[in-house]
């Protein structure tokens, strides 16, 4: 079998572009901050959760018609402004959101009927797990379980008004038009592209996240439904 990408929607096939898969599996740095105090032997790590973002190198080959299907991939890629969704035939139960910076060191055939070079894609750290994408729906209390050891911060959406439990955190949903998003991630909550910011209360201000293992989800009186898409990931 020869592997491939996708960036954005389109699989690099489309192209006649396959990979190996030297650079998929490489892990991202974490952000310590060395403080260095002056009579103390060693450094002192200041707090950090913060992973930096990672470089994911793809070797990559034409093996027909390299003439026409470098110009179009070269195209393409520079046509995608921002992250998208990046995802291998080596890791398919995962995904990255990345963005290609350009450049392409070729090397050819004298024909021009094949060549190969290296495929360089800036990604945020989060290997997101596909099943992290499917939203689950709750009508009565329940729960949910994450598989991995990274706290994720979901999306939810909130139909009625009421208290959501999560965990040991809790959001109150003062005014509802028909549904309220609340995204954990860029703690935002909106409504199309209307903020509601200002409709919800979130206790102590910080926005559920679910840790590893079991997180419960309780629905208040005047809640008919939660929608979770809880974005599992690894590192």
């Amino acid at each position: 079998m020869r592997n491939y990408f996708t960036f954005g929607e389109t699989p690099s096939t489309t192209f006649g572009v396959y990979v190996s898969g030297s650079g998929v599996f490489n892990a991202p740095t974490r952000a310590y901050e060395p403080i260095q105090i002056p009579g103390r032997s060693g450094d002192v790590l200041s707090l950090s959760r913060r992973l930096e973002n990672v470089e994911i190198t793809y070797p990559a080959f034409i093996y027909t018609n390299f003439k026409q299907n470098i110009a179009n991939f070269r195209d393409y890629l520079l046509s995608k402004d921002g992250y998208h969704r990046l995802a291998d035939t080596y890791n398919p139960d995962e995904f990255r959101l990345a963005y290609y910076a350009g450049g392409l060191e070729l090397e050819m055939e004298r024909t021009l009927r094949a060549g190969q070079f290296e495929v360089t894609f800036n990604c945020k750290p989060q290997r997101y797990l596909v099943s992290g994408t499917e939203p689950v729906t709750f009508t009565a209390d329940g729960s949910l379980t994450n598989p991995t050891k990274q706290t994720a911060a979901p999306l939810i959406r909130v139909r009625g008004t009421g208290t959501v439990g999560i965990g040991d955190n809790a959001i109150t949903v003062m005014t509802n038009p028909d549904y309220i998003d609340i995204d954990c991630e860029i703690m935002e909550a909106y409504y199309g592209p209307t903020i509601m910011n200002e409709m919800i209360h979130i206790q102590n201000r910080d926005f559920p996240v679910l840790h590893e293992g079991n997180t419960g989800v309780s629905l208040g009186s005047g809640i008919t439904s939660v929608i979770i898409t809880p974005r599992w990931w690894r590192a």
